[in-house]
């Protein structure tokens, strides 16, 4: 990658904000892969995600800010102090639902909140921005007035139910696309 943009006059040019569009459609062809059960495709696309990764850290090496190694430690280290039923002495948790609450706790121990949407990237796509905050404490409403609020009532009512709204979205709409 640093041979890629010192020598290519696009790739020169570049910043972590013009390529923001390229992270961003990676990301989607990659989740497009896991909805198809395509693990060639998944492959392929998970080798483009990871090239972004790898050309965002090049372009911050040479900022000066940090280096393809400096987001694997930080990311090791997270992992680590994340998991200490795995990679400490704390006890196994017996069941995935206490996996994820830990991982939650420590979380944010790591970053504390002043409010559930707080440190929630706004760009995210709705539904799954809805269900975050859902799953951080956001109530839904009561009596809902509005589509937007009969919507988080049903993002509300998937996820007490331990389903992914997204995820349950986009199965309907290939069930009857």
């Amino acid at each position: 990658m640093r041979r890629l943009q010192a020598q290519c006059p696009w790739k020169r040019e570049q910043t972590h904000r013009s390529l923001a569009r390229y992270l961003l459609e990676e990301t989607y062809e990659t989740l497009e892969a896991i909805d198809e059960g395509d693990l060639e495709h998944l492959r392929e696309e998970l080798g483009d995600l990871l090239l972004q990764v790898y050309f965002h850290a090049v372009l911050a090496e040479q900022e000066g800010a940090f280096t393809i190694d400096d987001v694997a430690r930080e990311v090791t280290a997270k992992m680590v102090r994340r998991n200490p039923h795995v990679f400490g002495d704390a006890p196994m948790p017996p069941d995935a639902a206490s996996v994820d609450a830990l991982w939650q706790s420590i979380k944010v121990q790591d970053k504390p909140r002043r409010s559930p949407t707080d440190g929630l990237p706004p760009a995210l796509p709705a539904l799954l921005y809805a269900a975050k905050a859902v799953e951080r404490g956001v109530a839904a409403p009561e009596e809902p007035r509005d589509l937007g609020e009969r919507l988080l009532a049903l993002v509300a009512e998937g996820v007490a139910e331990g389903v992914d709204p997204e995820q349950a979205l986009r199965d309907a709409v290939r069930r009857h696309g």
